[in-house]
């Protein structure tokens, strides 16, 4: 967590005044106070600018980049790829540049005009890759997901980029491989980096989970991919705060942010849930891959190996959703911070459990996601003495 910054005195008293109770500033007040708050945060924490008056890049980013471009110096090295759409870390197009090097090289994202290096990783920093498809569009899109080495030494951070499903068109690709016209841009991409990753890239397979819910983008072609929602509330799953509703008479849980109220004679409303208990989370994606599970694509992303998955389990299992939990060490969660955590268990004492919440998943999915489960032999926990029922005198 960064330190506060050192706000000058005057501002100092506004805010005390501001956070006092009761409070003595009016309206008009606090909007201004948060306009002169935030342009003192951002004159303070804005880069500086270089004498031709173009920002500097922080240190940390400096350091990344150089390790990046001392492992791959030049484009002259690299296969490149134009006018590829990225969303994590940054989200705009640039030219993707595969170093050929999988010892010395790296995955770059390039400036198109200039070809500076904007972020990119080494191929030996690499710890997983996935290459999913991107659900609910109308033409066919693939997400290439980078997850960095934990502790890698340079800092780096996730990579996402959409490629599209598409035939390889003109000269959007420039490298010494071979490769046909009728090659789509999604096999060449995977064949040039898996000649360069230690672990070849993962896929989803129908064998391993195929949704049953009706594609309303894609009709008659099977998704691979289950629709949930992951968030929380004061480190609260949002499941928790609903289903206590629920248990009022004439409530129940319909959503994150609606409930169902049912009324006299058979009526039904749809009543929003209160503000202060609405979810931060965000609607994503879950994939069931052969190497493990894989959440996304809001930042951060998430791969769930299944040597990092202490247990799973099912709960508010409804007639028409269900919620599925991801109980891991706070080592390998990229939510810990948000996620609940248990008492340390397993080989490292040191490393506390994690239960990661995944709600509002169509029953429908329940079968194929259970079968999954016991298949790759992931302990279902939703027995657990933990969730049991309290014994009540």
């Amino acid at each position: 967590m960064p330190d506060p910054p050192d706000y000058p005195e005057s501002l100092l008293s506004r805010i005390n005044l501001a956070t006092s109770k009761p409070p003595v500033s009016t309206n008009s007040q606090l909007k201004k106070l948060l306009e002169d708050v935030r342009a003192f945060i951002s004159a303070s924490t804005s880069p500086q600018l270089q004498s031709n008056g173009q920002q500097q890049p922080s240190l940390s980013k400096k350091r990344k980049l150089e390790d990046v471009n001392n492992q791959s110096p030049t484009l002259d090295q690299a296969d490149t790829i134009a006018d590829v759409s990225f969303s994590i870390p940054q989200r705009k197009k640039l030219k993707l540049a595969l170093g050929r090097n999988p010892e010395q090289g790296s995955i770059k994202a390039c400036n198109p005009s200039t070809n500076e290096t904007e972020f990119g990783i080494t191929w030996r920093n690499i710890e997983h890759c996935v290459c999913v498809p991107v659900p609910e569009k109308a033409q066919p899109q693939w997400n290439f997901c980078i997850f960095p080495k934990e502790g890698g030494g340079g800092g780096d951070e996730q990579i996402l980029f959409t490629i599209p499903g598409g035939n390889v068109k003109g000269d959007t690709i420039h490298s010494d491989m071979q490769f046909s016209p009728d090659e789509s841009y999604k096999d060449v991409v995977m064949r040039m980096m898996n000649q360069r990753l230690k672990r070849k890239i993962s896929e989803p397979n129908e064998k391993e989970f195929v949704s049953q819910v009706a594609q309303a983008y894609r009709k008659g072609e099977k998704a691979v991919h289950a629709k949930a929602f992951r968030g929380s509330k004061d480190g609260k799953p949002i499941s928790h705060l609903t289903t206590s509703l629920a248990s009022i008479p004439r409530f129940h849980h319909c959503s994150s942010r609606f409930i169902l109220h049912t009324l006299q004679f058979h009526h039904f409303l749809l009543v929003p849930l209160p503000t202060n208990i609405r979810g931060t989370g965000e609607t994503g994606y879950l994939f069931f891959l052969s190497s493990g599970i894989v959440w996304g694509f809001k930042k951060p992303l998430a791969f769930f190996p299944f040597h990092a998955i202490t247990s799973i389990s099912y709960t508010s299992v409804l007639q028409r959703t269900f919620n599925l939990n991801i109980t891991t060490t706070t080592s390998s969660s990229p939510f810990s911070s948000s996620s609940s955590s248990k008492p340390p268990s397993g080989p490292n004492p040191t490393d506390a459990a994690v239960e990661i919440e995944f709600s509002m998943i169509d029953q429908a999915d329940f079968a194929g996601i259970d079968a999954y489960v016991r298949r790759h032999h992931l302990q279902d926990a939703s027995m657990a003495e933990q969730r049991r029922a309290k014994k009540l005198n």
